[in-house]
């Protein structure tokens, strides 16, 4: 059955239960939450590439992809606020539509982090590459900085950077709070410094055509801008230490998400309207080429203009620095690519953090082997999977375009998204007594429409991405039936819960076959 192998959402909770956390959280504190957590790795890597989809139509992608975002939060927030524990959406999965679904959302899980990861470090590359070319005038061969599918070899700075990240994670630093509002404090600075040099010298001929692709092109660059949002959730998690989280949730959610959208516009305006910079898709006789990213293809159309004398930002691998440099304002420029790569390792760690915690959870759980949730004697770290995790993102960083990643980590957000707004609906049928301290509103419309929203964009991504994201979930059904399920915990009736007590005693139910 479908349903079959719930995890009693009682003995998740059993730890937190005992352990409650002070509601602190005002609405102010949960928008700037938000706004810490979603800006910074999309708008600073992903802008050249929406732009190769949409052109300067890129701007109504922005805003299409925030409000299935903002429909998303609202059910993930009622689920953060029944079930404050760690697993994200496998968890509320498992309590509610059974094991099955679960495993299905945490393998989808794994696409998203490891993927998101590697992507953040193509981006990371891209801007320390341009900035180090710019600040020393040298110029570094592409072999050793791009992927095959960008004209290039190996990305040596991305598989580094990645490096990087596994050890700090293997001995088990973490950011602090101060680290980590510096941080955010660099990156918001960073883009209200390019808005106010870039957006007063618009040139809005620059905006004609507005959509060459049409509404097409317009959705395939929100199914890519996607990845620009992820990190709100991390509002909807704080619903156990919000004050009056039926009010302030929302606000906060819709806030936060509101206030990137208004910089992400702004931002996408300064650098569609850069005097002299051209942001429209990459076309040849046959169409757009441009659809493609990473494509050999396109790096190839991009060489050509450039050997034009043609300055494009559909072509840069750091579209912000590239777009003041281009308008008089160089130093500014490399500024903006110091920025990026002081902020985007943070990104990293905390994708990578996310993911080896995935994998440990589902590893606890019986569904991967144990050797996944073994601790480090020393560091008291998940070492083993951390490495594990590491060599796979510096992998992909090293051969893949950051696009191309970005697509593919969407699909498994998307997938994991769309099942969180589901298992809303479903708990609310099985269980409608249990206590919310944050409800959906407008529930039977919020739901469907977040996961239309959902659909749709999955569907607007690239084939390439849609193929392999249904390869990953056709692999991850083999690894299931043949290993996971016969080793499930629950099937043996065993439910052990870990959380943060390690003294919390164990809770048995009968075996289910």
């Amino acid at each position: 059955m479908l349903f079959d192998r719930v995890k009693p959402l009682d003995a998740i909770l059993a730890t937190a239960e005992k352990k409650s956390l002070h509601r602190s959280l005002g609405a102010f504190q949960l928008t700037m939450l938000g706004i810490g957590a979603v800006i910074g790795t999309g708008i600073f890597v992903l802008t050249a590439e929406a732009a190769q989809k949409a052109g300067p139509g890129m701007m109504i992608s922005f805003v299409i992809a925030g409000l299935v975002c903002a429909f998303a939060a609202l059910c993930y927030a009622e689920m953060a606020s029944m079930v404050p524990v760690s697993g994200s959406a496998y968890t509320y999965s498992y309590a509610v539509m059974g094991e099955l679904i679960a495993w299905m959302v945490g393998w989808a899980l794994i696409l998203e982090y490891a993927v998101a990861a590697g992507a953040v470090s193509v981006g990371w590359s891209g801007y320390v590459v341009g900035l180090v070319e710019n600040a020393f005038s040298i110029d570094i061969p592409d072999t050793w900085v791009l992927g095959p599918f960008d004209g290039g070899l190996v990305n040596l700075p991305a598989m580094f950077i990645a490096g990087v990240v596994t050890w700090l994670l293997v001995i088990g630093t973490r950011e602090s709070a101060t680290v980590n509002a510096i941080l955010v404090t660099i990156k918001v600075a960073a883009l209200t410094l390019f808005i106010v040099l870039a957006v007063p010298v618009m040139n809005m001929e620059q905006f004609e055509p507005f959509s060459p692709l049409g509404f097409g092109g317009i959705g395939a660059a929100a199914a890519s801008i996607f990845f620009a949002y992820v990190g709100f959730d991390a509002v909807s998690t704080a619903a156990e230490e919000t004050k009056n989280p039926q009010r302030n949730m929302p606000i906060g959610l819709i806030g936060s998400l509101a206030i990137c959208t208004i910089f992400y516009l702004l931002v996408a305006a300064g650098v569609i309207g850069a005097p002299g910079v051209s942001s429209q898709p990459v076309m040849d006789a046959a169409g757009v080429i441009g659809l493609e990213p990473g494509s050999r293809e396109l790096a190839a159309q991009c060489a050509a203009r450039a050997a034009e004398g043609m300055k494009d930002v559909v072509c840069s691998k750091e579209a912000l620095a590239f777009t003041l440099r281009e308008i008089g304002w160089p130093q500014i420029g490399n500024l903006i690519g110091l920025a990026a790569g002081l902020a985007l390792p943070s990104v990293i760690l905390m994708m990578m953090f996310g993911q080896t915690r995935i994998f440990f959870v589902m590893s606890r759980d019986g569904l991967l082997p144990e050797a996944f949730s073994r601790i480090h004697p020393k560091f008291n770290t998940p070492h083993v999977i951390t490495i594990l995790t590491g060599i796979f993102v510096a992998l992909f960083a090293a051969f893949f375009p950051v696009g191309q990643l970005a697509n593919i980590s969407n699909s498994g957000t998307l997938f994991a998204f769309a099942a969180v707004s589901i298992a809303v609906m479903v708990i609310r049928r099985t269980d409608p007594g249990r206590h919310r301290p944050f409800r959906t509103p407008a529930l039977m419309f919020t739901a469907p429409v977040a996961i239309a929203g959902c659909l749709y964009l999955f569907y607007k991504l690239d084939v390439k991405s849609q193929i392999l994201f249904l390869i990953w979930a056709a692999i991850g059904l083999v690894v299931y039936f043949v290993y996971s399920r016969s080793r499930s915990h629950v099937g043996r009736g065993h439910i052990e819960v870990h959380e943060d007590d390690a003294d919390a005693p164990p809770t048995s139910v009968p075996p289910i076959n």
